[in-house]
């Protein structure tokens, strides 16, 4: 959801977002200690009374490799690397992996601590090129970025897909955009599309 946050703080003229639980439906994983902490700072901190949590190693340097497949418990974690979040809960005795890549950030006392890094295997690909939800969120905001220092406009959404029909594949994207300027329909001066696309690409490929 983090496309939001630079509208929410817009409407919202500051206000704290808080998000206090990190949860899924058959259980709670986690706490936000710090509630005002900055969206992108928050850590959870994990509840082992509410379930039992196990750890698959994922490497973010490829990120599309199968995971490790030993699972490690919360005493076997070393800070700052990257495990894709594996429970048992206490109320169904199954064991699921959530599809969440974790990075171990800290202690609260001596309570483990992660941050939400992303979604596993959430990505488009050509080829061998691989962009998953977060590389294309920072070229998105790139082009956001370009878009509001000459036009007071802003992407409200957007959606993408993978092009593999033509040769070279391509990315699709599709921008909602509004103006700070008023209601009326926006009209991008010519170059401006392309200079969007320039700042895309250069994100991308950072």
């Amino acid at each position: 959801m983090a496309q939001y946050i630079p509208t929410l703080n817009y409407y919202g003229g500051g206000l704290p977002l808080v998000c206090t639980m990190y949860v899924s439906l058959e259980c709670y994983f986690g706490l936000n200690l710090n509630p005002l902490s900055h969206p992108s700072e928050v850590s959870y901190t994990i509840m082992p009374n509410m379930g039992y949590f196990e750890f698959l190693p994922h490497d973010p340097d490829q990120p599309h490799e199968p995971s490790h497949t030993e699972l490690l418990d919360l005493a076997d974690l070393q800070l700052g690397k990257e495990y894709e979040l594996v429970v048992t809960a206490y109320s169904s005795l199954y064991r699921y992996r959530v599809g969440d890549i974790l990075r171990f950030s800290g202690f609260h006392n001596s309570a483990p601590q992660f941050h939400f890094v992303r979604r596993k295997n959430v990505a488009l690909s050509i080829d061998s090129d691989k962009s998953d939800k977060a590389d294309m969120q920072k070229a998105v905001e790139a082009a956001s970025n370009r878009l509001m220092k000459d036009n007071q406009t802003r992407i409200m959404e957007y959606t993408t897909y993978a092009d593999t029909k033509t040769i070279p594949g391509h990315y699709v994207v599709f921008f909602e955009l509004a103006s700070d300027k008023g209601p009326d329909p926006v009209l991008m001066p010519k170059g401006v599309t392309e200079e969007c696309c320039l700042a895309m690409e250069e994100e991308l490929n950072s």
